[in-house]
């Protein structure tokens, strides 16, 4: 199949782009391959120190026999459904290497924190930031050097992204990403939304909001929404750096096991056959391009429009929401996953899941297919489906053939919508993405006077006082890189929807994030250049009438041009500042934020 024209285009802009990055990145990870395998090349005392605490026939055959070792990086803590069954992963990955004659040992853990714990509190100021503590933590426990390949075992938001910036810092290892899978199905995230939207209008009490959350969020696995979480695993997939199909099958499965087991002898036989597809390699432009593909297919995160540039460029490859944008207009969107649908991630899986949409996209000319991949027969291999023999331990591979079911997935002939899940943004008030893929048309152009809120409790505190019971586009600004930490703002989603239903125009405007899992509510966020660093939503009072029209690509503030060049910028509360600065330790953080950059440069922090 011919490659699209535009992706063409876009994948060309991005190397040429990247050219004194992407070689210098690849002269780097060349000179580290190049080296003598770590335990023949470094001193005797290094190499005791590293396999003093192994059994003394690992140590026989990583010396002596120069078997391959496998360095394990583990998100696992049982704060996390998502993370708890990685407890027993390093076990069973041990067992399979020395089965096969290799070694493997955990090289070090990655703090793994929840989006979903955090939302509202203090804590999520820290969330973007540990994506970046995470890629420091990765790179720290790759550093003892003495690895021939590696398998990163997290599976959430900030987790896959900072495991894979981490990893690609020692980009000449084969490397190969081991998910959990998401937890059966519950309560309905509808039925759960519901419910939030009841409690946010005081018509339910605490305890029927607990008993619904618990029956939506009851077991081990990621959330079944397509958010953040799993949208990482469809980008995986798609990137060519997982078992194929491994991404959603449920925690305590036989096949989950024995894919985790797959992955132990797919890093291994690329270590034995001396196959060069190190993840340096693997990860090039072409690859990037397929992540954003798939992400705009599904109608994926918009956190993915700040970590995958921060990914990229961890690779040496420079990509920008224009990019995003291009591919966009060309994409359609094959996915009706909650919350662009009805349907979970489980009802997606049964339905024909990553594999469905990577063969339906690499028909119409969408991916590239001369990639290289983990897996020797490459990106096509994604398109199937895996299978586990009646014992257990045979895994097969088989096509995945038609949708299950039209409503949840469908092919590129019949899409759901000619182009993709998320809209770039730009105009007087600044450059920002919006998700569209889950609004309803009549309100991808939202007009209407502004409240402006310092931060999401004071729009919450508007709320419950009725003073937005009206049309209105809420401004909440201050939320940036720099300003806290650029929390997601998932808390405001029900009071707004709350408003949506009962028929106003309404929309949200923000430098800060929202969550994978925001849906209906029109929202420009990671409104560049961000409130605190001299933007344009600085100047916005309230009345000011607002215009977000995700059908021309704008965001507007129609006031006289004079007035508005006039106006000066409104300045951070000492108030404001001084709650930035206190509790949850982020103090510690603020010599960090001074170096932060845009949200459209991935926000990193320090990397």
């Amino acid at each position: 199949m011919t490659l699209h024209p535009t992706v063409d285009a876009v994948t060309r802009r991005i190397r040429e782009r990247s050219g004194p990055t992407r070689s210098a990145y690849l002269q780097q990870i060349d000179q580290a391959a190049r080296r003598t395998r770590g335990p023949d090349r470094m001193g005797c005392a290094n190499v005791a120190h590293a396999f003093a605490g192994v059994p003394s026939d690992d140590r026989f055959r990583i010396v002596a026999e120069k078997a391959p070792n496998i360095g394990i990086v583990t998100a696992y803590n049982d704060m996390l459904s998502a993370h708890a069954p990685f407890q027993h992963y390093p076990d069973l990955i041990k067992t399979e290497a020395r089965r096969l004659g290799a070694t493997a040992q955990v090289a070090g853990g990655v703090p793994a924190m929840c989006d979903g714990v955090t939302q509202g509190t203090e804590g999520m100021e820290l969330s973007l930031f540990s994506r970046d503590v995470i890629a420091m933590a990765t790179a720290v426990a790759l550093s003892h050097d003495m690895f021939d390949a590696t398998l990163m075992l997290g599976v959430c938001d900030k987790i896959v992204p900072g495991l894979l910036i981490g990893a690609l810092q020692f980009g000449h290892l084969p490397t190969v990403f081991v998910p959990a899978g998401p937890m059966t199905s519950g309560l309905s995230n509808g039925d759960k939304a519901k419910v939030r939207e009841q409690a946010a209008q005081g018509l339910v009490g605490r305890d029927a909001l607990l008993e619904a959350e618990i029956k939506a969020y009851h077991g081990e696995g990621t959330c079944t929404f397509y958010g953040t979480a799993n949208s990482n695993q469809m980008l995986l997939e798609a990137m060519g750096l997982h078992v194929p199909g491994t991404a959603f099958v449920n925690p305590g499965q036989t096949l989950r096991a024995e894919l985790t087991r797959e992955a132990t002898r797919t890093v291994l036989d690329i270590t034995r056959a001396r196959r060069y597809a190190p993840i340096g390699q693997v990860v090039d432009e072409r690859c990037i391009v397929n992540a954003m593909v798939a992400l705009l297919a599904t109608g994926g995160s918009t956190n993915h429009l700040i970590h995958w540039v921060a990914v990229a460029r961890a690779a040496g490859i420079v990509i920008d929401w224009d990019d995003f944008s291009a591919l966009s207009d060309v994409v359609p969107l094959l996915t009706r996953v909650y919350p662009n649908g009805s349907a979970d991630v489980n009802q997606f899986q049964a339905a024909g899941g990553p594999g469905f949409v990577i063969r339906e996209l690499l028909d119409a000319g969408l991916m590239h297919e001369d990639v290289l991949t983990v897996r020797s027969a490459g990106l096509r291999e994604y398109t199937r489906i895996p299978v586990a023999a009646a014992d257990g331990t045979t895994l097969s591979w088989q096509d995945s053939g038609e949708s299950g079911d039209l409503n949840v997935v469908r092919p590129a002939s019949q899409p759901f919508s000619a182009t993709g899940g998320l809209k770039l943004l730009k105009g007087p008030l600044g450059r920002s993405v919006i998700k569209v893929s889950a609004v309803p048309e009549d309100r991808h152009v939202v007009q209407a006077p502004a409240r402006v809120f310092d931060s999401q409790e004071g729009l919450q505190a508007a709320f419950k006082a009725g003073e937005l019971d009206r049309d209105v586009v809420c401004i909440v600004r201050w939320q940036g890189p720099r300003a806290n930490g650029m929390p997601e703002l998932h808390k405001l989603t029900p009071p707004l929807a709350v408003l949506q239903g009962k028929g106003y125009k309404v929309a949200l405007v923000t430098d800060g994030r929202m969550s994978g899992a925001s849906g209906k509510v029109p929202a420009a966020i990671h409104v560049s250049p961000e409130a605190l660093a001299g933007g344009p939503l600085a100047k916005v009072q309230d009345g000011d009438i607002v215009r977000i029209d995700a059908v021309a690509g704008t965001l507007e503030v129609l006031v006289d041009a004079a007035e508005w060049a006039a106006r000066p910028l409104a300045q951070m509360s000492p108030e404001l500042q001084a709650a930035n600065a206190a509790g949850c330790g982020r103090e510690l953080f603020t010599g960090m934020r001074r170096h932060a950059l845009t949200a459209e440069e991935g926000a990193c922090t320090w990397l």
